[in-house]
C-alpha cells in the first residue's frame, strides 16, 4: 500500500496483479476501507491491474473537515486516475463508490471504459434520514450508527458469526468526521439525469437481503443505462463481496469477459 498524494488530499493506495494488466479500480463503500475486496482479488483472473483506495475520510486517506460534496469524492478518484496514468478502467463501485462510479462515468468517460454498480443507486435514501444519521454521529460517534447499519448490510446468518465483529470495528475504527462528511456527500447526490446519459457496458449487482441499497433499486439503477446487465446475489447483503465472495467473483469475471477487458 502506498500514499498518493494529489495536492488537496492524499490517499491510500493499493494496487495488485499485472502493472501492465486491464485496469480494474475499486471504490469502497461508507465505513469500511480497501480491505473491502480481500476476499474478491484473489479470485480475479490473471492479467489485470487491480487498484484500490481509501474514499476521503477512511481508512489511511486524509480525513478533511466535514462535509464532503459528491463532486470532491469524484474528483478525487478523477486525479487519482490520472496520477496512475489509468485510462478505460473497468471501475467497481459499491455504495457511496458507485455513486463515484457514476459521477466519474459522466465526467471522464475516458478513465472509465464499463462500469459496475454494486448495491447502489443514483439516489441513496434521503435528506432527512441522512439528517438524522449524521445527528447521531455527532451526538454519539459512528458507534451509534453501529447496530442498526450491521443489521442493514448482513444477513442473519451472517451476523450470528465471528467474522461480524471484524466488520463492526472496521466500521467504528473510521473517523467521525470523515465518515459525517460522506454521508453529507450521499444525502446531496441524485443521479438519476446524468446516469441516463451514460452509454456504455454497465452490470448492477444487489444482494437478496441488502437493507440499505434494497435489489429494486440497484436494478432501477442498472436500467437507466441502455443495454446493461443485472445479478441478484443470494444469501447476501449490502457487502456481498463480504458475505459471498465466491459468487461476487464469479459475476464480475463474467462481465469482464463480456466486455473483452481481460487481455
Amino acid at each position: 500500500m502506498a500514499r498518493v498524494d494529489l495536492g488537496d488530499i492524499a490517499l491510500e493506495v493499493r494496487e495488485d496483479g499485472d502493472p501492465e494488466g486491464a485496469p480494474l479500480v475499486f471504490a469502497n463503500s461508507l465505513g469500511t476501507d480497501l480491505r473491502l475486496w480481500d476476499k474478491v482479488v484473489p479470485l480475479l483472473p490473471k492479467g489485470l491491474r487491480i487498484v484500490r483506495y481509501d474514499m476521503r475520510g477512511h481508512g489511511g486517506s486524509d480525513c478533511p473537515p466535514a462535509p464532503y460534496s459528491m463532486d470532491q469524492l469524484v474528483r478525487d478518484a478523477e486525479m487519482l486516475l490520472d496520477h496512475l496514468n489509468i485510462r478505460d478502467s473497468v471501475f467497481v463501485g459499491l455504495s457511496i463508490g458507485g455513486l463515484v462510479a457514476q459521477g466519474l462515468a459522466v465526467k471522464r468517460l475516458d478513465q472509465v471504459r464499463a462500469l459496475v454498480l454494486s448495491n447502489t443507486a443514483a439516489k441513496i435514501g434521503q435528506p432527512a434520514m441522512w439528517a438524522d444519521r449524521i445527528e447521531a454521529a455527532r451526538a454519539g460517534g459512528i458507534e451509534a450508527l453501529a447496530d442498526a447499519t450491521m443489521d442493514r448490510w448482513f444477513t442473519r446468518a451472517f451476523r450470528a458469526s465471528e467474522e461480524l465483529v471484524f466488520w463492526r470495528n472496521m466500521m467504528t475504527a473510521q473517523k467521525p468526521e470523515g465518515f459525517i462528511g460522506c454521508m453529507h456527500a450521499i444525502s446531496g447526490t441524485d443521479f438519476y439525469t446524468p446516469t441516463s446519459g451514460l452509454r456504455l457496458p454497465a452490470l448492477g449487482i444487489a444482494g437478496s437481503d441488502d437493507g440499505s441499497t434494497p435489489p429494486d433499486l440497484v436494478r432501477e439503477t442498472a436500467q437507466l443505462i441502455p443495454g446493461s446487465d443485472f445479478q441478484l446475489i443470494r444469501s447476501a447483503g449490502h457487502l456481498p463481496c463480504v458475505d459471498q465472495p465466491a459468487e461476487y467473483a464469479r459475476v464480475l469475471n463474467g462481465f469482464l469477459q463480456k466486455t473483452g477487458h481481460l487481455r
